[in-house]
């Protein structure tokens, strides 16, 4: 438990002081400035833009590896999809992609350890993955680190305001995180 603990705290120290990414869009702004400022049918464009980018590994055999573990992983067949992205992230340990499906994976087969680590893998190589800190955020919660959880969820939202997800589990927290006002 000790073990998981230090790993949450070096998560969430990457997680909420992470800098902006690099991705530049049309514009020449980063592809998140742009998301930050968006109404929510541009939003869900640059979102499915930004997702495109970050699921492309330049590599065709690395992709049909993240695909078939996704599918997978929609099938529920949990040990498959983390065969297929295991030998992706041993192939490519640089692609945040295969560490962050993984942990997806890991999630829901309730290694939460394991989960974290493929996390942290996913955070250094793209700080600014959102998905990652909403994963993070999620095995927060399932831990029951309602202040940690609520502090991700956060920095999702500024990152990303129309993430629908991240701002219910806001929602869902703020009562227990920040108290009533009588």
């Amino acid at each position: 438990m000790l073990l998981i603990k230090n790993a949450v705290a070096a998560l969430l120290t990457l997680a909420l002081l992470a800098g902006p990414v690099a991705a530049q869009g049309d514009s020449g702004a980063s592809l998140l400035d742009q998301l930050q400022g968006a109404d929510p049918e541009e939003a869900a464009r640059l979102e499915r833009q930004i997702r495109m980018d970050w699921e492309s590994s330049g590599s065709p055999t690395m992709d049909l590896l993240l695909k078939r573990g996704k599918d997978a992983l929609e099938a529920g067949e949990f040990d498959a999809a983390i065969g297929h992205l295991s030998a992706l992230t041993d192939h490519a340990p640089g692609f945040a992609e295969g560490w962050h499906t993984r942990a997806m994976a890991f999630f829901r087969e309730e290694e939460f350890g394991l989960a974290l680590h493929d996390l942290e893998r996913t955070l250094a190589i793209n700080p600014q993955h959102f998905g990652a800190i909403f994963g993070l955020a999620v095995v927060m919660e399932s831990l029951g680190q309602d202040d940690d959880a609520y502090a991700l969820y956060s920095r999702v939202l500024s990152m990303h305001p129309h993430h629908e997800d991240a701002q219910a589990g806001a929602d869902r927290l703020k009562t227990r995180v920040n108290g009533t006002d009588i």
